[in-house]
């Protein structure tokens, strides 16, 4: 069923045009991902959506009764005061209606009339439809996934929390709507590694339509079905999840090159005839082709990359081989301890990746490193001729009270304008705009001038905290392309996985004050944390297996001493199946000691901290699926013989 239909809509304000002709319709059940450069009408496609602003041109139709709703950047939690009453704002009404049907049925007890059973009827079947039995534990269940205590969530105060846990609960609250329609405006800000998966397992399973606006290509990949790109003053949308987008988007502008450079060469080919014909024997025919020429539909060129960031980092100096060195170190916030006696060094060159849960120390550890927050014990320290150029989170290193002109004349203080502007220039500052004072910038645009601040550090250890938090996927793509052309180190702080997954040659893991050090990428410790969740998963499943068995076996001895108390000569038939379910039992019983060393082995931490760990964890995890389906099929066959036995003995 079509829920949304968009014909050729345009959006001007004022006398700018901030895009035009978007045509595409969206069927229920749909997962779209909004992409494009900040600025070019992702979230004021929303408020078209919503129906808070209408089109300057063209037509919306939205199906009669369609229900959405918006989680935008900026939350509003009405007049809840906890945590819970927060994330289940939107089913309010919901839980209203429960504790009626309560007041309701204890009063059936004193007024049973038609009126008081209607009205029960009608509320208990609305509560019914709408899920109300299940609502309680469906609120749980996504605090849980976003990492609150259901429990302790019933009495903390809203006022407690964090910005980015205040983040977080916006995205519970909602998740919870009854909407038919959910708009998604940058999800996964405040999201860490393991609630970013946890919001797209919950959003792929789900059956609502969804229309997202992200910068994160990994949460995309995993998540949509459709793409609607903002690019060239207009939206284009494709069919197919995003790595399917990203192979369309380069095929259609390949085919828009060629088509204009044909019709380009067909029109210069036209303009030289009429040139050589016009005042000639040829005159006539001459202006019928200039009349043609004049009439002709003229294809665009295909979109630049005029407003991407052309971000390069340079080194002034090589620096020393040792960049970081840790020995015994402990940071912590007041009495909390955040890391406990961590040791480690980072030698010069590649993209170490400090990952971890949101609250762990990672932005903590970073300060202590660059002397800004003092450490708990132990000793921590920059190697010699190591100079840092450090992105803050916070964006805290723009000042905010300058022009963006003057930010970048005050470090040169020696480039003429025209330089600084051409600086300016490269991160999409252009015209008056390098006049604006840094306050009155987006977040979008205030990360690309501390983006234009940190690459003229020249500084050989770049230390990066979240870089891509307010950055368009065309930006993040840039700084990709820089860091892995830069000379230097790099410390990079990300829930990108997809950057992640491109950059890193090492890990930093903390996990409950433990920093845990993995020698390899990204992209294998997620291959190794794979194995070792397959591994704890197995265990689990063999050991519900095994109990199963032990209880049959149990039922069979029972099965075999009654027969045996029954008949003095037991048949032939019984007992080749006892003895066929002696073989089975002794099958299952040598698969299951060759199992519990892979799994031990797998789920063994120090496995991931060798050089070759990446390795054996594969090579284990190709053992453990071999050994389950030998032992699953063990398992078939003694259950066979178990029943067979049961059969015979009772027969």
């Amino acid at each position: 069923m079509t829920q949304l239909t968009f014909g050729g809509v345009g959006v001007d304000f004022g006398a700018t045009t901030l895009f035009s002709d978007v045509t595409f319709t969206v069927a229920a059940g749909e997962r779209w991902g909004i992409v494009g450069r900040n600025a070019t009408g992702k979230t004021t496609l929303f408020r078209l959506v919503t129906g808070e602003l209408g089109p300057t041109r063209g037509t919306i139709a939205r199906a009669a009764g369609l229900r959405v709703s918006l989680l935008e950047q900026h939350r509003d939690f009405g007049g809840a005061t906890t945590v819970w009453a927060a994330a289940a704002g939107g089913l309010a009404d919901l839980l209203a209606l429960e504790q009626s049907l309560e007041k309701q049925a204890a009063q059936l007890a004193h007024d049973a009339s038609p009126q008081a059973l209607h009205r029960y009827g009608e509320d208990l079947e609305r509560f019914e439809r709408e899920g109300g039995y299940a609502v309680t534990a469906r609120i749980d269940a996504v605090l849980q996934g976003l990492e609150f205590d259901p429990v302790q969530a019933r009495v903390m105060p809203l006022s407690a929390l964090s910005g980015g846990e205040l983040g977080r609960i916006g995205l519970a609250r909602q998740l919870m709507t009854t909407a038919d329609v959910l708009l998604l405006d940058e999800p996964t800000n405040h999201l860490d590694l393991e609630t970013t998966r946890w919001l797209e397992d919950y959003l792929a399973a789900s059956d609502r339509t969804v229309l997202l606006v992200s910068h994160d290509r990994a949460f995309l990949a995993g998540t949509v079905d459709h793409v609607l790109h903002f690019e060239g003053d207009t939206a284009t949308p494709y069919t197919g999840g995003y790595a399917a987008f990203v192979v369309q988007r380069a095929e259609r502008r390949l085919a828009q090159q060629r088509a204009y450079e044909q019709q380009q060469r067909t029109v210069a080919h036209e303009q030289d005839y009429i040139a050589r014909n016009i005042a000639g024997q040829n005159s006539k025919q001459a202006k019928g082709r200039r009349k043609r020429l004049d009439r002709l539909p003229r294809l665009s060129p295909v979109v630049s990359a005029e407003g991407a960031m052309a971000l390069r980092f340079e080194v002034a100096e090589r620096g020393g081989d040792q960049v970081v060195n840790a020995k015994d170190v402990s940071v912590g916030v007041a009495t909390r301890t955040l890391v406990e006696r961590f040791s480690g060094t980072l030698e010069r060159t590649g993209v170490l990746g400090i990952i971890g849960p949101n609250g762990a120390g990672k932005s903590t550890l970073l300060r202590a490193l660059l002397g800004e927050h003092p450490i708990q014990g132990g000793e921590l320290r920059l190697g010699a001729s190591i100079t840092v150029g450090y992105y803050r989170q916070d964006l805290s290193q723009v000042p905010l009270k300058k022009a963006v002109y003057d930010v970048i004349a005050d470090m040169r203080p020696l480039w003429e304008r025209g330089r600084i502007q051409g600086h300016l220039g490269r991160f999409g500052f252009s015209g008056k705009e390098v006049l604006r004072r840094a306050d009155t910038l987006s977040g979008g645009e205030r990360a690309r001038l501390a983006l234009a601040i940190l690459m003229l550090s020249r500084a050989n250890l770049l230390v990066l905290d979240e870089p891509t938090n307010h950055l368009d996927v065309e930006s993040i793509e840039a700084l990709e392309d820089a860091i892995q052309e830069y000379d230097g180190t790099v410390i990079l702080v990300s829930h990108d996985r997809e950057l992640l997954r491109a950059l890193t040659t090492r890990l930093w893991i903390l996990q409950e004050r433990r920093m845990t050090e993995f020698t390899a990428g990204f992209a294998e410790w997620e291959e190794v944390s794979m194995e070792r969740a397959h591994a704890a998963a197995v265990r689990a499943a063999e050991d519900q297996a095994l109990r199963q068995v032990h209880e049959r076996q149990r039922v069979a001895l029972h099965a075999k001493d009654a027969d045996s108390r029954a008949a003095g000569d037991p048949r032939k038939a019984l007992r080749r199946a006892q003895r066929d379910l002696e073989e089975a039992e002794a099958a299952v019983a040598e698969l299951e000691s060759r199992v519990a060393p892979v799994v031990a082995a797998l789920e063994d931490p120090a496995l991931y901290t060798r050089p070759d760990g990446a390795a054996q964890a594969r090579q284990l995890g190709v053992q453990l699926e071999t050994l389950k389906r030998s032992l699953d099929a063990a398992l078939e066959r003694w259950t066979q013989a178990t029943e067979r036995v049961e059969a015979l003995a009772n027969g």
